[in-house]
């Protein structure tokens, strides 16, 4: 059965012919998303959510929303979106971070220009038949300093822009290397000094704990006199009020404002000050970008739904679809190697250790994590999935760690997982054969080569005589077929392992009498998604 994806708010009609093209069930009602109550009610019968700002994906949408899969916003905001909600409910969240890139990038510069040449006042008066030449006296931005807060995929445009313009670009951002700032053609800075030497400040940064009032009154006292702001960001970066006050004072020049606080901004402290310009949040109000971002999110959402490849979600690491084909069954071992320990471990887990080595060391380490705490936790939890998993485990105290190693032993690459409790340390290991195929290679550090089936039986016992037979006969006899059996032992401790590939699910009542025959320390039926 096709993917159902809803249109619920306006996108274009080029991005719903991508979803039909794509071979998805899209039913594009543009109008749903402002009628919460209708949404509410329709929202259960369908595989993904595209929108944009009207829709509101509340905590009690995603309860509704039975089979939902993935929510993707065409653009970059999601604060309609409760992210936690969704990541519980195992619901992907993806947006759109680069399809109005240029397009905010460029509205920056814009608004720059706005204010070192008092545009829109200018205007106003000319339009009014006045003629003030004098009064409009504004300031060039060649060899001036710009100071980049932020130098991300927007900040980045913003640099490369200005220094075609011949200013002097310094930008401050943690994440920004040496080798990138080179790349940019600017100067990395510390917050304080770009806030004593620049001329211009435009802000690139998301709104965070960290950001939130990044420019705050203690920090606007630190900008140079004279200087300019743009903020076309996010509001809530700039502390509007302490702003309003600097402007009045004389000592911040001018700003330029698309984004604020509260927003629709009806009233602000920064409205009808000279040199301030406004505008309504415009950043990616160009014709391109409305397209480019609904385009992307018909993409991405198809190449999740129909390949598994994850793009731009902001709650589950990104796989390409490139990815999607080489790890997939890498991504299933490692949900193996989880549901084998979840499906043994009866206490509390306290402890996750995976071991990646070879070829799975060089793949996407944190979407094989994530897919191997999925296979821990369904058994006890069966929603769970690669999203919600590391979400519940953070939640209930899990520590999980990774470690990665070059290429030992006969494999080009293997997963081993160690899980601890209070009582006990278990652990496991496989690989994928040349046939794509998973397999356990280690149980408790005794070799092995497992075929995984869908249903199986595990025993351990003392290396004696009779536990091959036991367990053929009494299997047997009452009508279990068998479709695969490995052995393991240790030479040094005499303990020893089963693992039965069977056709069918094994009765309690043949557990039972395997237990009964006084050979097995285990007899644990086990369960694996195969198909």
């Amino acid at each position: 059965m096709a993917p159902k994806v809803l249109v619920s708010d306006k996108l274009s009609e080029t991005a719903v012919q991508i979803f039909r093209d794509r071979g998805i069930d899209v039913d594009f009602e543009p109008n749903l998303g402002k009628d919460k109550d209708a949404l509410l009610a329709k929202i259960k019968d369908y595989d993904g959510l595209a929108i944009r700002s009207a829709t509101k994906v509340t905590e009690k949408l995603l309860a509704a929303a039975d089979n939902l899969k993935v929510v993707a916003r065409a653009g970059i905001g999601v604060d309609n979106v409760d992210i936690p909600a969704a990541s519980k409910k195992g619901v992907i969240v993806m947006n759109t971070p680069f399809g109005n890139m240029i397009t905010t990038a460029e509205h920056a510069i814009a608004m720059m220009f706005a204010v070192a040449r008092q545009i829109p006042e200018a205007s106003a008066s000319t339009h009014a038949g006045k003629w003030e030449k004098s009064k409009f006296m504004g300031v060039e931005l060649t060899s001036k300093v710009l100071g980049v807060i932020g130098a991300g995929n927007i900040g980045g445009i913003v640099c490369d822009r200005a220094n075609g313009l011949h200013m002097r670009v310094i930008a401050y951002d943690p994440f920004l290397s040496e080798e990138r700032a080179d790349k940019l053609g600017v100067t990395k800075v510390e917050l304080d000094e770009l806030l004593a030497k620049s001329d211009f400040i435009t802000l690139h940064v998301p709104l965070t704990d960290k950001t939130r009032n990044i420019l705050s009154k203690e920090n606007i006292a630190k900008t140079k006199k004279g200087v300019r702001i743009i903020n076309c960001a996010r509001g809530g970066l700039v502390d509007e009020a302490a702003l309003a006050e600097a402007i009045k004072s004389g000592h911040v020049a001018g700003a330029a404002f698309d984004v604020f606080e509260v927003e629709p901004a009806t009233d602000s402290p920064l409205f009808n000050l000279p040199n301030v310009v406004c505008t309504p949040h415009l950043g990616a109000s160009t014709t391109e970008a409305q397209e480019n971002v609904a385009l992307q999110v018909a993409e991405q959402m198809s190449d999740y739904l129909l390949t598994g490849a994850v793009a731009n979600a902001l709650n589950m690491p990104s796989v390409t679809a490139e990815e999607a084909k080489v790890m997939g069954p890498w991504i299933k071992l490692a949900e193996h190697l989880g549901a084998f320990v979840g499906q043994l471990t009866d206490e509390p887990v306290k402890a996750i250790n995976i071991l990646y080595d070879g070829c799975a060391a060089e793949m996407n380490l944190d979407a094989l994590n994530c897919a191997t705490v999925a296979g821990i936790m369904k058994p006890a939890n069966p929603d769970v999935n690669m999203v919600s998993a590391p979400i519940i485990a953070e939640e209930r105290g899990i520590k999980i760690s990774r470690t990665t190693q070059h290429k030992q032993g006969v494999f080009d690459g293997y997963i081993k997982l160690t899980v601890k409790t209070d009582s006990r340390e278990r652990s496991i290991a496989g690989t994928v054969f040349s046939d794509g195929k998973p397999r356990f290679i280690q149980i408790k550090g005794i070799t092995i080569d497992a075929e995984i089936g869908q249903h199986m039986l595990y025993t351990t016992n003392r290396d004696v005589p009779g536990i091959i037979g036991a367990l053929g006969g009494i299997l047997g006899e009452n009508g279990v077929n068998i479709a695969n059996f490995t052995l393991g032992r240790t030479e040094s401790t005499r303990d020893a392992i089963a693992l039965l590939y069977l056709d069918e699910p094994i009765p309690e009542a043949v557990q039972e009498k395997l237990r009964a025959t006084g050979l097995f320390q285990q007899v644990r039926p086990l369960e694996f998604e195969v198909a």
